[in-house]
């Protein structure tokens, strides 16, 4: 009887072992190596910016904001991360910033955490 449940039990430790993997892979699927949570972070400079459609938006924020738009479903994992909704971030004021910033090229129409 002992040798099954030892069975069962490193067999649920695999398990967990295995979606924590999974969830890091996925994570990092839409950033590349880096996390949306990580990149999240070099979005400092937005902070007021996507918190406030009337806030300034900094020469810093828009070098950030140019940077991840390059790879719109990273900038949107990001927007969705845990880390921009912690610190206040309002995607939909968000997802402003590179109209604000005057880039000439941005992603027009793309939904974020939509299909």
């Amino acid at each position: 009887m002992e040798a099954p449940m030892k069975f069962i039990c490193i067999l649920g430790l695999v398990a967990v072992i295995c979606t924590s993997c999974l969830e890091r892979v996925d994570g990092a699927s839409a950033c590349g190596k880096a996390s949306p949570d990580d990149e999240a972070i070099k979005l400092a400079p937005c902070a007021s910016a996507a918190q406030d459609a009337n806030a300034p938006v900094s020469s810093g924020c828009c070098q950030q904001v140019k940077r991840l738009g390059q790879n719109p479903s990273c900038l949107c994992a990001v927007l969705l991360s845990d880390t921009a909704k912690n610190s206040g971030v309002k995607a939909e004021v968000a997802i402003t910033i590179p109209k604000r910033c005057n880039f000439a090229t941005r992603p027009v129409g793309y939904k974020c955490g939509r299909k």
